[in-house]
């Protein structure tokens, strides 16, 4: 049965949950493969099993196999010799080899042959053939127990980045006829009424129609503070009331809201691999077969050359360099610093698109802002209006806010809010968008232009203003063919819109601002963040000329626009970064990086947050090859055992493990 939750105002659930099956893997090398495993095997079976279960067949084959030590070194009983001896071992050996012996048969079935499953039965079934059975029970007990640690860090991470952004209740209470009723959140409909109470998350989106509300909304921003909503507001699914009652419409279903779609998008990073990750993949299905035929080599040759040479003794370094082989460390650590640094950047607020988004954000050199939403709040206020004496101001303003009413732009927002209610009785007629420039329209037969000053210049509309002069954005009017003035409106840069820019420059990343602003606006701004290469009055295409010009100066270029309007730049540019906002659909569908919350320091943490990701993997690579290098040709040469290669295998691969999930649990401030 499902439960409801409450959280405080951390976010921190205060009542019990019950756990969500979270698909993960028991083996090692079971990581995502386009957004499932690597391979298909027993651990798909235990995959939701507790951690004693886990560790259940490891713990029978340990207890055997100390036994049998103990009567091998110590007790010495007359009776532990020949057959017994031998079953006592395999009896040890079964639990924890039968199942990697079943997923060799199922990977050479699917025609995956020179898998380390195969490595390992190999080589711990030829020690068993040499006589070497304590060996070879310990190294496949070793492996199983490092197998599970694996899993163990592999379901920590993924659920990790589950509970991160899918926290919604099950359940919600729903008002029928003002009676509070206990449904599935997937049953509400469009237009029912939620009651949330203090302290419970919202299930679905919706909007408010209590007076006012406060949230928490770590879950979608990854940001703590409080944030009050008045009537009327949007809410999201993942919010947490945090003080009185408070009445939510439903405008959304379950499966449409904005966390479902935020929890896909996490989980689809997955498909989208890193460069380094997919080298590592090809690079194990060639290594592996090349290993096979090294250890038949290491068996076989030396008979050619040595004189006494014993087979069983070149068996057994054959059988160590096996062992030490196994590409464990690689395959899994690398796909698990990636997922782990798509964590870290979740909760931060931060939505990579794929682990090659991190590789590619962490080598950027350039990166180009839009101005408006992004270094600046987009909201916009009128300041002044500047009319021409000649026109009826009240009546102009009302066809210029009946026109401003078919935008969603920020500035017709800033217009409507400043004239009001819309006068019904003014009738427009073939309304017109043009890109970059305003809104044209029919009023009582004549012209209505509203816009930008290029939009007067592109209809032949004199005006005698010296707009450069003007440090504010300027919206022009034009009616019947005649200037009517214009409107000034100021947008307010983000508060931390300088730490980003001083930020950045720290990182050694060059900064540029583009804009449709008025060049006098945008240099204005940029005077006052100290950056340099800025530029106003553009159109989109002239954006996307600039980006390509720094783009041919072999500069990594990553752009930060709102996802819609700048779609043909982040398209062209190495990362698209979209300041999605709690509301913005289109934009996640975009951009390769959204940033929920709209703040610009979260590039520079998003920057960082990749070149640690890579930091760690690199780590792990060099560590990996480094260790069982060496240990190969110790293992080669007979100065190596079965302990030192289990060592180059399962404890490398525990060190490449807990050094990939480090990044988890960094601060990127």
């Amino acid at each position: 049965m499902a439960h409801k939750h409450k959280y405080d105002k951390n976010g921190k659930q205060l009542c019990c949950k019950q756990q969500d099956k979270i698909y993960t893997n028991t083996g090692a090398k079971h990581l995502l493969k386009e957004g499932h495993t690597e391979h298909d095997g027993h651990d798909h079976e235990n995959s939701n099993l507790t951690t004693l279960q886990m560790f259940t067949p490891a713990i029978i084959s340990f207890a055997l196999f100390i036994v049998a030590i103990a009567f091998d070194y110590y007790v010495k009983p007359n009776w532990f010799i020949g057959w017994v001896r031998i079953v006592w071992y395999a009896v040890a050996y079964i639990p924890v080899g039968f199942p990697v012996m079943k997923d060799a048969f199922e990977s050479i079935r699917k025609g995956e042959m020179f898998s380390e499953f195969l490595l390992m039965t190999i080589a711990t079934i030829g020690a068993f053939a040499i006589s070497e059975y304590p060996e070879g029970v310990a190294v496949m007990l070793f492996y199983t127990v490092g197998e599970v640690f694996q899993t163990l860090a592999v379901k920590r991470a993924k659920a990790n980045i589950k509970t991160l952004v899918d926290q919604r209740p099950d359940e919600v209470t729903v008002l029928e006829n003002n009676h509070p009723k206990t449904v599935k959140a997937e049953s509400v409909n469009i237009g029912d009424i939620i009651q949330l109470k203090s302290g419970e998350k919202l299930g679905l989106d919706g909007e408010l129609i209590s007076e006012n509300a406060s949230f928490n909304t770590a879950a979608l921003t990854g940001e703590s503070k409080p944030d009050t909503k008045a009537k009327g507001e949007t809410v999201l699914a993942g919010m947490i009331n945090l003080n009185t009652v408070a009445l939510v419409k439903v405008t959304t279903l379950y499966k449409d809201s904005k966390l479902s779609k935020i929890l896909e998008l996490v989980q689809n990073a997955l498909t989208h691999k890193a460069p380094t990750e997919l080298f590592i993949r090809k690079f194990a299905k060639i290594y592996t077969p090349i290993v096979v035929l090294l250890a038949i080599l290491i068996t076989l040759l030396p008979c050619l050359f040595i004189e006494n040479y014993i087979f069983s003794q070149w068996l057994y370094r054959a059988l160590v360099f096996l062992v030490i082989s196994c590409p464990c460390a690689l395959v899994i650590s690398i796909p698990l610093g990636y997922f782990g640094g798509i964590g870290a950047a979740s909760k931060n607020g931060i939505l990579f698109k794929g682990s090659n988004f991190l590789d590619i954000i962490a080598n950027i050199q350039h990166v180009v802002m839009d101005k408006t939403g992004t270094i600046t709040e987009g909201v916009f206020k009128v300041q002044e209006i500047i009319f021409n004496p000649s026109f009826n101001r009240e009546e102009i303003l009302q066809m210029v806010n009946a026109l401003e009413s078919k935008s969603s732009h920020p500035v017709a927002t800033a217009i409507h809010d400043f004239i009001g209610k819309i006068d019904s009785n003014i009738e427009l007629k073939n309304v017109e968008e043009i890109a970059g420039l305003g809104l044209r329209a029919e009023v009582e037969g004549k012209e209505l232009l509203v816009g930008n000053f290029k939009l007067m210049d592109k209809f032949s509309i004199q005006y005698d203003i010296d707009t450069s002069k003007i440090a504010y954005t300027l919206i022009a009017i034009a009616y019947n063919n005649q200037f009517a003035g214009y409107l000034t409106i100021a947008d307010n840069i983000k508060k931390d819109a300088q730490f980003t820019i001083d930020k950045l420059k720290t990182l050694g990343v060059k900064v540029t601002m583009l804009s449709g602003d008025k060049t006098s606006v945008v240099r204005h701004i940029a005077n006052i963040l100290n950056i340099k290469n800025a530029f106003g009055e553009l159109l989109p295409e002239d954006k996307v000329i600039k980006v390509k010009e720094i783009i041919e100066l072999n500069e990594s270029v990553a752009f930060v626009g709102d996802g819609v309007n700048d779609a043909p730049v982040i398209a062209l540019s190495n990362v698209g970064i979209a300041m999605g906002g709690l509301g913005s659909d289109a934009t996640i569908e975009t951009a390769d990086v959204v940033i929920q919350d709209d703040k610009p320091s979260k590039i520079p943490m998003a920057i960082n947050i990749g070149k640690q990701t890579k930091k760690i993997v690199w780590q792990n690579i060099i560590l990996a090859f480094t260790v069982k290098g060496f240990v190969l040709i110790l293992g080669a040469g007979g100065l190596a055992t079965m302990w030192e290669a289990v060592f180059a295998d399962v404890g490398v691969t525990l060190l490449a493990i807990i050094n990939a999930v480090r990044i988890q649990k960094m601060k990127f401030d």
